[in-house]
């Protein structure tokens, strides 16, 4: 049975650093072959809307943010992002980078309950 991570991203783009981060764990921890799962809540949901603020999230020395989430994408890693705070933030699902998904505190209790570890940024 594969090992498998939850991370939780709460900040959003106006702390570069908080939201990239979350995506190298993630990229690094599906090169290991670890199932890995980013819950995108608050202020996070903002860096999943297309053509939205993914675009300037370059931290310094680390990988653009819209790079790193292309390559976590392609390597099955899942997005989740919490329904009130899109709906709270005015995002339609049209909205929304194709590979996320909408799930409510259900969700994301079951994904932390079934993972060995979760972080949270």
């Amino acid at each position: 049975m594969k090992e498998k991570l939850v991370i939780i991203v709460t900040n959003g783009p106006d702390n570069q650093e908080k939201v990239t981060l979350p995506f190298v764990m993630a990229t690094a921890a599906l090169t290991m072959d670890v199932e890995v799962t980013v819950i995108l809540q608050a202020a996070g949901v903002l860096i999943a809307k297309k053509g939205g603020c993914i675009e300037n999230v370059k931290a310094p020395g680390l990988m653009p943010l819209k790079e790193l989430m292309g390559i976590f994408l392609e390597n099955g890693g899942k997005l989740l992002l919490c329904t009130p705070c899109v709906k709270e933030r005015g995002i339609a699902e049209n909205e929304l980078i194709e590979g996320s998904q909408l799930i409510a505190a259900g969700t994301v209790i079951s994904e932390s309950l079934s993972a060995k570890a979760v972080l949270t940024y």
